[in-house]
């Protein structure tokens, strides 16, 4: 008789940021289409504007309110204290970013490729992953009203003492989606579940969930 073999879980891969020498700079000279590297930022004002690439800078207060993301290319960077009400950044691409002490409203992340990520002490009230592919991220004492995966592909994505309000999953295609370290109050989309990590009483705290989807009825 063969034993039951339990699942390896494969936790995110993400490195610890390590920037060189940076030289303080002005948000003034960020104009559309522009590069900057190496660079640091201190109450940074980009509220409207339009960002295209930065690479191992470091923004220590950002404001970035209706500022044009889109297809934005952000890599090695520190992000501290951001804040906006709607943040734009559709088909945007992230690699090795860093997002600390950050309150964030509306965050439009479709079909955006996302490595290497860490978000902590953060709070966000919708996170728009539709169609995007997250690698590698890791959620730490996070706030999230509503995160929604639909059509995405996640794979090594993990969350260490957060809330997740509602979580929406329909279509998507998981791997090593851990929710051990968060407190869920509503999974929509069980279908798509096949990939997730749950704790034992996480599980227990769904079952109503899992019995209206599969049309149980639960009796004393």
């Amino acid at each position: 008789m063969t034993a039951n073999r339990t699942p390896k879980i494969v936790a995110p891969m993400v490195d610890e940021l390590r920037l060189p020498e940076l030289a303080d700079a002005s948000a003034l000279e960020i104009v559309a289409a522009g590069y900057y590297e190496a660079r640091r930022y201190i109450d940074a004002d980009l509220a409207g504007r339009e960002l295209s690439s930065v690479s191992e800078c470091e923004f220590l207060g950002l404001d970035v309110h209706a500022a044009q993301l889109r297809n934005v290319s952000i890599a090695e960077t520190r992000l501290e204290r951001v804040r906006a009400p709607e943040l734009k950044a559709a088909g945007s691409d992230w690699r090795d970013v860093h997002i600390e002490s950050s309150r964030l409203g509306a965050v439009d992340l479709a079909e955006a490729d996302l490595r290497g990520v860490r978000i902590t002490a953060s709070k966000m009230s919708f996170v728009n992953l539709r169609a995007a592919t997250p690698r590698d991220i890791r959620f730490e004492n996070c706030v999230i009203d509503e995160l929604d995966l639909t059509l995405a592909r996640a794979d090594r994505v993990a969350f260490h003492e957060c809330t997740v309000r509602t979580l929406i999953l329909d279509q998507a295609r998981l791997q090593h989606f851990d929710l051990r370290g968060a407190e869920l109050s509503r999974v929509r989309g069980l279908t798509s579940m096949r990939g997730t990590i749950l704790t034992f009483h996480q599980a227990v705290d769904l079952t109503e969930t899992f019995a209206d989807h599969l049309g149980i009825t639960l009796a004393d």
